[in-house]
């Protein structure tokens, strides 16, 4: 009986990933162990940074890991850069984090206690640190945002720097998307000049999980559809001139193979600096698993047509090949 669960557990672990060689010189998905979700991918020096929600029950999710590499082959882990205890006003379910430096500090913008409703403590907070891998400490005391705007759960926060200067919070979940501007310090928002804090942009299908950059002159704003927990999570996308939109979808780019997992979404984009090389980074659900936490953290290739529409991503075992920073 020993020797028969021992298989089925290997078995399992040669399916979802884990017990399978990498090819020489490539990532191999996932790209870390552990179930992780949500993942936001950054470039700050030479190195590349991964920071992604721990994945495990509300209760549970109450700090945040991060993942460092200089080739996106070999990963570090940089373990608790934040956690409740430094967050008094955070309880639990800690997640989506986004971060972004700024003069010399790193901001990280996470959701906390999934509030249902205006009345209840909680929203999207910010922390600051002097050093990417943290640690992190509260910087407002409070929430940045703790209520509904245009009908928007204010979690799934992303920040955006235009090419103007001014930096975006780009939020929302329950099938709303807004956009507001940020001050200068990240203490508050600055009205649009049509005296409005909050302005929405959701596009057709979209859920949650909103994300942006920009590619030759183009605003490429992309999201999740579906069911976190299920088999039609995925990825879509829009193009505008603007950060404003208007956006009008265009189409699924990134979805599930039910040869290897499903639940593919909440992704972010990375750039190769000095290069037109993009990587999409997300999480899936190996087909193996049932419980909805069970995501891992992986990588593909992100590659345009000669109209700049994204391709489709085919999602992989192999992950990338090595590709290092130089300036």
């Amino acid at each position: 009986m020993k020797k028969l669960l021992f298989a089925g557990v290997l078995i399992g672990a040669l399916l979802n990933g884990y017990a399978q060689p990498k090819p020489a010189g490539y990532s191999g998905n996932p790209l870390f162990p552990g179930w992780y979700a949500d993942p936001e991918g950054i470039v700050f020096g030479k190195n590349y940074w991964i920071y992604p929600t721990y994945s495990a029950p509300y209760e549970k999710q109450v700090f945040m890991d991060a993942f460092s590499s200089p080739d996106l082959v070999n990963w570090t882990k940089h373990s608790r850069i934040i956690d409740t205890a430094a967050v008094k006003w955070a309880k639990r379910a800690m997640w989506a984090p986004s971060v972004i430096e700024k003069d010399g500090r790193y901001f990280l913008f996470f959701g906390a206690n999934d509030i249902q409703n205006d009345k209840e403590k909680g929203g999207i907070g910010v922390a600051v640190a002097d050093k990417p891998e943290g640690p992190f400490r509260d910087y407002l005391g409070k929430p940045l945002v703790d209520k509904f705007h245009n009908g928007a759960q204010p979690i799934d926060q992303f920040v955006y720097k235009d090419v103007t200067g001014q930096y975006y919070l780009i939020y929302g979940g329950w099938r709303h998307c807004n956009i507001a501007r940020l001050k200068p310090d990240f203490t508050g928002f600055e009205p649009f000049p049509d005296g409005k804090t909050f302005k929405e942009i959701t596009p057709e299908k979209y859920v949650e999980g909103p994300f942006m950059f920009r590619h030759n002159g183009k605003y490429y704003f992309m999201w999740s559809e579906g069911g976190w927990t299920g088999p039609d999570y995925s990825v879509a996308y829009a193009i505008a001139d603007s950060p404003l939109g208007p956006f009008r979808r265009i189409g699924t780019i990134l979805k599930q193979d039910p040869a290897i997992a499903n639940g593919a979404g909440h992704h972010s984009v990375i750039q190769v600096p000095g290069k037109d090389q993009y990587y999409i980074i997300y999480h899936r659900r190996p087909i193996t698993e049932t419980d909805g936490n069970s995501r891992e953290t992986c990588i593909e290739v992100l590659q345009f047509d000669e109209k700049g529409l994204i391709r489709p991503v085919r999602i992989t075992r192999e992950g990338v090949p090595a590709q290092g920073i130089v300036f």
